[in-house]
């Protein structure tokens, strides 16, 4: 009986010892798990894990450069805008938060079907209540050296005439000018109009303020890239430039 004991206390040991082994393959830490989970060592945990004064101070460093980086984005390159008005249904409704591209202002980013965020260019919004604002949202449809023009009562607007099919973006039901016009667009402007052709208070409405209802190209703030609420109403903001594609180039002077 006593050999058969010490047979299986050797067995238990050999047994123990590879228990031990394995249990190091798994637990990365080589120290037995006694000593791991020590109260001393669970302070000395928590202690690692709490920020250093360094560390805080290298926190509110980043969080300030990120808000400096936030501000610049906001003020040098993106816009955010309400839009008060249907003068750009259904393209934009009345209430959509907009956010626009304040870099594509220069002649060369700025092209025909852009939506566009300009200054009022010659009191455009005189007695109008904007709330506050004096910006202006339109689509860009003539560019300069273009001659835009109707002849109203349905018939299609023409771009150096050539005539454009509008319907992807004006709203349905809607006539593309309903009385006639006929503007050349001098240099450094741009010729604007409503999506909501019958509630837009567009360049067609104001050919007499002095510069034929032509809005500066200086007076651009930002192209349309999206809006983004309320949410449901999220969508990018199409320059459709498939509707200029057949226009030839403007006339040289």
């Amino acid at each position: 009986m006593a050999a058969e004991d010490a047979q299986r206390n050797t067995r238990d040991d050999v047994d123990s010892h590879i228990i031990k082994v394995a249990d190091y393959g798994v637990d990365p830490d080589p120290r037995p798990r006694s000593i791991i989970n020590t109260p001393e060592r669970a302070k000395q945990m928590q202690a690692d894990e709490k920020l250093t004064p360094h560390d805080g101070f290298r926190f509110v460093v980043e969080f300030v450069v990120f808000l400096v980086v936030l501000v610049l984005l906001r003020v040098f390159v993106i816009g955010v805008y309400v839009i008060p008005s249907g003068s750009m249904l259904d393209t934009i409704d009345i209430g959509d938060r907009l956010v626009t591209n304040r870099l594509a202002r220069p002649l060369k980013s700025v092209k025909r079907g852009d939506v566009v965020v300009f200054n009022d260019p010659a009191h455009w919004l005189a007695g109008v209540d904007n709330h506050g604002s004096n910006d202006l949202i339109k689509r860009v449809i003539g560019m300069p050296g273009d001659v835009v023009a109707c002849k109203g009562g349905g018939s299609p607007v023409t771009i150096n005439g050539v005539a454009i099919d509008e319907t992807s973006y004006i709203k349905p039901g809607v006539e593309p000018s309903n009385f006639s016009f006929k503007v050349k667009v001098t240099p450094g402007n741009v010729f604007v109009m409503g999506d909501n052709r019958a509630n837009s208070a567009d360049s067609r409405y104001h050919v007499d303020d002095g510069n034929n209802g032509l809005v500066p190209m200086g007076n651009i703030s930002g192209v349309a890239m999206f809006t983004f609420w309320p949410f449901s109403h999220f969508k990018t903001i199409k320059s459709h430039r498939d509707v200029f594609r057949s226009v030839p180039d403007a006339p040289q002077a």
